[in-house]
């Protein structure tokens, strides 16, 4: 059973406003109700996260005041329940990671055709992650590569019963309040079981998390 995300409340971070416009266009087909904030710099986003709960954050990296990455991390510490997926033009590991390490939940690629950005932000309201096919290989690959070091002293990481319950949902996109009601426990125990389990597996993000989710065969 998938979460569904209800998206009424949405961040656009975009600083080229035929963009803004295009992108404002595409979410309001897949979430018609939301409510959205437009920014186009960094400033003016990190400002609009202190005053407003958002669900869902899209943002672009390079922007005239600084990086789009600022307001991934700033939304992560603010609003730990909000998702945040990039939506650029840069496919390579230097924009990739520092985004994913920050906290991001997805990362789009703005040239990929219209109506493969729409069925992923579709996916965003399963909860499932956003990333487009190469991104999501480039992932893969850097997880597999970073595995082999390690291959013979820890094959695989084990988690305990309770931790592979906790990750899944978190891959599956539940809140940690949305967590501790499935089973019981408060929100601080789940976001206690969250950090050790990122510890354990050595991510940093929900996006991450569901990448090792996957490889760990818990979606089975």
């Amino acid at each position: 059973m998938k979460a569904h995300h209800t998206m009424n409340n949405i961040l656009l971070l975009e600083d080229l406003p035929e963009i803004r416009v295009w992108l404002r266009k595409l979410v309001l087909q897949v979430f018609p109700t939301a409510q959205i904030s437009e920014s186009a710099r960094v400033h003016d986003a990190i400002a609009l996260v202190q005053a407003v709960k958002f669900d869902l954050a899209l943002i672009d990296l390079g922007l005239p005041d600084g990086s789009g990455v600022d307001v991934v991390t700033k939304l992560r510490d603010l609003q730990p329940d909000a998702l945040s997926v990039v939506v650029t033009i840069h496919d390579d590991d230097e924009h990739l990671f520092p985004a994913l390490q920050a906290g991001a939940f997805g990362y789009i690629l703005k040239e990929q055709p219209r109506e493969l950005i729409t069925e992923q932000l579709q996916r965003i309201s399963q909860g499932e992650p956003p990333l487009s096919p190469s991104i999501a290989r480039r992932v893969m690959k850097h997880f597999s590569e970073k595995a082999k070091p390690q291959a013979n002293a820890m094959p695989m990481v084990s988690l305990t019963d309770r931790e592979s319950e906790v990750l899944l949902r978190v891959a599956k996109g539940y809140t940690l309040p949305e967590i501790g009601v499935q089973l019981g426990l408060s929100r601080h125990t789940i976001a206690d079981y969250v950090k050790q389990i990122y510890r354990k597996l050595n991510v940093s993000s929900r996006a991450e998390a569901a990448l090792e989710a996957q490889r760990m065969g818990l979606f089975g």
